[in-house]
């Protein structure tokens, strides 16, 4: 079945594959016109060659495109994803950070990039029309429609799987097929419109105000959904605190493996090589370790945010039996209880470790 949430990494992954053959397919297509100019020179039939600036341009210019289209799908994905979450009821990890950084940071870099190359491209085709029928822009317009339409086969092949299949169609599913549809559909249209000379400077302008809005308005959604800039630097303090928690639980746990109870300090881990993150890294004080009774203890630390398992939980920590806990936690002081169990393993095979005092 079709998974929107890995065609953005589907995407990125054709860029170097495509790119490789293109350039290999460039030089001996190059290599092959060269020749045929040197032995059939009639000087009354030149005709303009696609030259190496052409190449390279339309080599820019497509694989900006790619990356933009993969970062749009995975901003837009993450915020659909983070605003109407799937809910599941087994284990389910798909692999995915709720952060925009990457996405947003590639659409405000290579949008100007892309668009500025494209205006190369046509002003070279204006002077030279017959450079637009070269093989290397047709080549990368061809693979930029087959890649599109595939995309949008796969789009509406998988929407008709789930009604037919009698699955359901939620909010969150419908808006990224819609999204996929949209864009595939807006690539699609446009380089079909390319290869029939059918654009003028005035469309080439509107398709370029169309996309710069839907950009713009892509990354304000994502900020107005997932926080701005400080509300996501303010996650991942809290993401990595979390994640120092859970490496100080396994920590205990191995202790308690070991010697057969629990630390009385984190300090009396730290001197017995057990090595741990003890102090916050945003606000530089220690984080609390508390015992409470033989098999019991606190682990406790300041959060910036409320959070849910989503966005802060060890996708493999629900496959051990020691550990299936979740580190969903509210905003400020918080503190995590936990029970060690005494004997985590088969008691046939291993046996139930012995105090060490």
């Amino acid at each position: 079945m079709f998974n929107f949430d890995y065609f953005p990494y589907i995407l990125y992954s054709l860029v170097s594959p495509v790119i490789f053959i293109i350039i290999v397919v460039g030089i001996v297509v190059f290599f092959i016109n060269r020749n045929r100019s040197i032995n059939n020179m009639d000087p009354n039939q030149i005709k303009p060659k696609a030259s190496a600036k052409d190449f390279f341009l339309n080599l820019g210019a497509f694989t900006a495109l790619y990356t933009l289209v993969g970062s749009l799908l995975s901003l837009l994905f993450n915020v659909i994803n983070t605003a109407y979450p799937q809910i599941t009821n087994g284990y389910n990890y798909s692999g995915g950070s709720q952060s925009i950084s990457w996405p947003v940071a590639i659409l405000v870099v290579l949008f100007p990039i892309f668009v500025l190359l494209m205006w190369f491209l046509e002003r070279e085709y204006r002077v030279e029309p017959e450079r637009q029928s070269s093989f290397t822009h047709r080549g990368f317009t061809y693979i930029t429609l087959f890649v599109a339409g595939l995309a949008i086969a796969g789009d509406l092949i998988t929407v008709i799987y789930f009604f037919i299949d009698g699955q359901e169609l939620t909010t969150g599913f419908l808006l990224k097929v819609l999204v996929l549809l949209v864009v595939a559909s807006g690539i699609f249209i446009y380089f079909i419109s390319d290869l029939r000379n059918k654009l003028t400077s005035k469309s080439r302008k509107i398709w370029r105000i169309i996309s710069g809005l839907l950009i713009l308005a892509s990354i304000i959604w994502g900020f107005s959904v997932l926080g701005s800039p400080r509300t996501q630097r303010l996650y991942k303090y809290d993401e990595q605190k979390v994640n120092d928690l859970s490496n100080i639980n396994n920590q205990i746990i191995n202790y308690y493996t070991n010697k057969g109870i629990l630390p009385n300090t984190l300090e009396e881990m730290a001197k017995g090589n057990y090595y741990i993150a003890q102090v916050d890294p945003q606000t530089e004080k220690p984080y609390e370790y508390e015992k409470i009774s033989n098999t019991e203890y606190n682990l406790c630390a300041e959060f910036n945010k409320a959070s849910d398992d989503k966005n802060t939980s060890d996708p493999y920590r629900g496959l051990y039996s020691y550990n299936s806990f979740s580190w969903t936690h509210p905003a400020d002081e918080y503190c995590f209880k936990q029970t060690v169990n005494p004997n985590p393993y088969n008691p046939n095979i291993y046996p139930k470790p012995v105090p060490m005092y």
